[in-house]
């Protein structure tokens, strides 16, 4: 499928010409009990695009429902960006983001009791049932222009950990690269049924969960939220990929033991993808023992969706993010963020730097944030750093702002320290830091949620545990016992809350 194609879902826009087709009737999106295929999707995404054709940005309220999936369709069809909202957002976040990207119209389902920081917005309910039932007999409606491949498609929000968050203006041809790339990398096609329960506010849920899959011409089943069983079940009713977040590959793990049922449906899955944070080798290996079957792992960001991944084809090795994806240029770089580290020796660390059609085109409204993100010659600073393998399998070990600490003249990834010490069998959750040291420059703070909060793990244990697995200077020197780590909705963990207080 070539990107140049204005047409981001094909198997629709074949619907929309002709809704008597066998193309029709193919499931296209399942939430609970509730479901379109691609003849009644088109059927109500297209009266919806005309509605907002005009509107300039549109606001959508994000929920995980099936109006949300058809809101954000409608809006690509329409060539008018849609600015997903988080619902559980606080309303001073919400106030700002509405400020920023100046929405005139928010969508969202009937009866959703939206917050005030919204009253100013027109809304515009989208009842899919009563849609459906309108629509799907008629001749296919025409949609409007939807522009060219740089035509905005979405502004995503990023967290805003160092300030208000930014809206990531994405093109529509970032969507189609990307999403064409992970095909050729998971070998994805239209005979694919993926299952996932992630939030549709993010690159993750929305534009690999929910758009993937309508690119293909396959079909999602969104669990509305996440549960084991609801896995095990679409699992064993069909679905051949599933997509989650390291907490849910978590409770998996956790929950595999006692339960053969679920153990036998991750054993039919084509696909495990984990994304979005990196997921503990012990959970990896946990999964492997039951089901037979190894998770792959992704690596991408708001602003370049995608940048590398494990292939379908390749060694799915735990604790990497695999291979840069065809199309996307990846670098490493040292802390001046231009001389480029040469090395393939797993051990050498530096900044990641990737360049290719994947990239957003702007941060809306902050030019001076959009220039400060690319190096001269086009690259864009992730600001994540890694290493790469002798065979080119990039690691992670952290973020350049709070996971990479300089002690006693190393350079140490804060990612494979957390790794260690999650192997530790009194270890249930873990997190690495550094504070400020007169003789080693920094030393190595760990924060451990010990599995027996009445016996928990003393720091010569833990110390002497790391070092006999990494070396010796990777070692903690201070260990904080908490009861749980701080964690956001995609389930990161937010060391900037970790405090000694």
């Amino acid at each position: 499928m070539s990107p140049l194609s204005p047409a981001l879902f094909p198997a629709l826009a074949e619907a929309q010409a002709d809704p008597d087709g066998p193309g029709s009737h193919r499931p296209a999106l399942r939430f609970g009990d509730r479901s379109v295929t691609y003849g009644e999707l088109a059927a109500t995404a297209s009266p919806l695009a005309a509605r907002v054709a005009e509107a300039g940005r549109i606001a959508v309220w994000a929920t995980p429902t099936l109006e949300t999936a058809v809101a954000v369709v409608a809006a690509l069809l329409a060539g008018v960006p849609a600015v997903p909202l988080n619902p559980k957002s606080g309303e001073s976040e919400l106030g700002h983001i509405v400020s920023d990207s100046a929405p005139t119209l928010v969508l969202a389902a009937p009866g959703t009791q939206l917050p005030p920081a919204l009253a100013a917005l027109e809304r515009v309910d989208i009842d899919v049932d009563v849609a459906v039932d309108i629509n799907v007999r008629g001749r296919g409606t025409a949609s409007p222009d939807p522009g060219t491949l740089e035509t905005p498609a979405l502004i995503v929000y990023t967290s805003g950990t160092t300030g208000p968050p930014k809206g990531a203006v994405i093109p529509r041809r970032a969507i189609a690269t990307t999403l064409d790339a992970l095909a050729d990398a998971w070998q994805w096609t239209g005979d694919d049924v993926l299952v996932h329960g992630l939030p549709l506010f993010h690159v993750h849920g929305l534009i690999l969960g929910i758009l993937g899959p309508l690119r293909r011409g396959g079909s999602v089943r969104h669990l509305g939220r996440f549960e084991t069983a609801g896995v095990a079940r679409e699992l064993s009713e069909g679905a051949t990929m599933l997509f989650g977040v390291p907490t849910m590959y978590h409770r998996i793990a956790e929950t595999l033991p006692d339960d053969p049922a679920l153990a036998k449906a991750l054993a039919r899955a084509r696909l495990l993808v984990s994304g979005s944070a990196a997921l503990p080798v012990h959970d990896h290996e946990r999964i492997a023992q039951a089901t037979g079957r190894r998770v792959i792992e992704r690596y991408g960001m708001t602003e370049t969706l995608m940048n590398t991944s494990v292939r379908a084809d390749g060694e799915p090795r735990a604790g990497t993010v695999g291979v840069p994806l065809p199309g996307v240029e990846l670098r490493l770089t040292e802390e001046d963020g231009t001389t480029a580290v040469e090395a393939y020796d797993g051990e050498t660390v530096g900044e990641i730097q990737v360049r290719g059609p994947n990239l957003f085109t702007e941060y809306l409204n902050r030019p001076e944030a959009t220039a400060a993100a690319f190096t001269e010659d086009g690259w864009f600073r992730t600001g994540d750093m890694a290493v790469r393998d002798p065979d080119g399998y990039v690691r992670i070990v952290g973020r350049k702002a709070t996971d990479l600490i300089k002690s006693g003249g190393y350079k140490i990834g804060a990612g494979e320290i957390e790794n260690a010490l999650l192997e530790h069998p009194g270890v249930r959750e873990a997190a690495v830091t550094g504070e400020p040291d007169a003789d080693l420059g920094e030393r190595i703070v760990a924060w451990i949620v010990p599995a027996d909060p009445q016996s928990p793990p003393t720091v010569e244990e833990l110390a002497d545990h790391v070092a006999s697995r990494l070396a010796p200077h990777k070692r903690p020197r201070v260990v904080h016992h908490l009861d749980a780590l701080p964690r956001n909705d995609m389930g990161k963990i937010m060391k900037r809350a970790l405090t000694h207080d």
